[in-house]
């Protein structure tokens, strides 16, 4: 996933850099993703379903604000002030990061409130 920061990949078979580049960062966050799932549910899926969460009340206002983080690197790594030293994709990468922790903890957040079947 560090190599979507840095600027070292060849241009490719296709001629662009930063396709190579992006290609690799996705990769090295599905990579992160799938050892930090395995670790943290002691589990071989890939799905984060509310019912594998030890306190899915109170940690997902957590989840929504590390999404919410991710969005704000993402805006960053987007400006022309920092394209000196990141390359065009990581702002991408930063933001489907941040759009799927964003997600997946307002959807635990609308299980465990609003739409909950407790009563």
């Amino acid at each position: 996933m560090a190599q979507t920061f840095l600027d070292l990949v060849p241009a490719g078979p296709w001629g662009n850099a930063a396709m190579g580049t992006g290609f690799l960062g996705l990769l090295g966050v599905g990579c992160l993703y799938v050892a930090w799932f395995r670790r943290t549910f002691s589990s071989s899926g890939l799905l984060p379903t509310s019912d594998l969460w030890e306190d899915p009340e109170g940690t997902w206002p957590k989840v929504v604000g590390v999404g919410a983080v991710f969005l704000l690197l993402s805006y960053a790594a987007g400006r022309d002030a920092l394209d000196a030293w990141m390359p065009e994709p990581a702002g991408l990468v930063l933001s489907l990061v941040g759009l799927l922790v964003l997600l997946n903890g307002l959807y635990v957040g609308a299980v465990v409130g609003p739409l909950s079947e407790e009563e």
